[in-house]
């Protein structure tokens, strides 16, 4: 059961209701963590969208969007986040073992999104200065600044929506991650 308030969608005015059309009209429904951050601050779930719209324009492709969205949802331990974007990183193309291993760092056969992955766990989990050679190693791996930038970018926009399901428990309407 949710936390914090989710009114059903149906009932929405407004900015929010504008915002759940678009995303039913775009996707077939409005996820619960759209409806919950939507039914509080049309303002966050505005900034989220914008985000992830962002992203579909930057230099990453959508497997690679999708890496960096499982990599930190393991470490947030969201099992909502890891529930979508396991449903989405099979969409944008990741194999059954390639999501497992973006997620828990491990090899997938695909050196590039193996060294994508790394990064991001390396970021996530620690603090203060990332380690050089941790940056060499994603640049050798074949990506440039701009892909970096991208993939903070990716970051940014999932830690937002992992908070926010982590706070509010939000029930899953999509298949659990396995």
């Amino acid at each position: 059961m949710s936390r914090l308030f989710t009114q059903p969608v149906s009932e929405a005015t407004g900015h929010a209701a504008q915002l759940f059309t678009a995303i039913k009209g775009a996707i077939g429904k409005v996820p619960n963590a759209y409806a919950t951050a939507g039914s509080n601050s049309p303002v966050a779930l505005e900034a989220a969208l914008n985000l992830d719209g962002a992203l579909r324009k930057a230099s990453l492709s959508a497997k690679e969007v999708e890496v960096v969205k499982l990599a930190v949802s393991q470490d947030a331990q969201c099992d909502y986040c890891l529930a979508a974007h396991t449903l989405m990183g099979g969409k944008a193309g990741l194999s059954a073992s390639a999501i497992q291993a973006a997620r828990h760092g491990t090899p997938s056969g695909e050196a590039k999104l193996d060294a994508l992955a790394a990064f991001v766990h390396t970021i996530v989990r620690t603090s203060g200065d990332v380690p050089a050679p941790v940056v060499i190693a994603v640049k050798e791996a074949g990506y440039s600044d701009a892909q970096i930038v991208d993939t903070l970018l990716a970051v940014a926009a999932i830690t937002f929506t992992n908070l926010l399901n982590r706070v509010n428990a939000t029930p899953l309407d999509f298949p659990p991650a396995p």
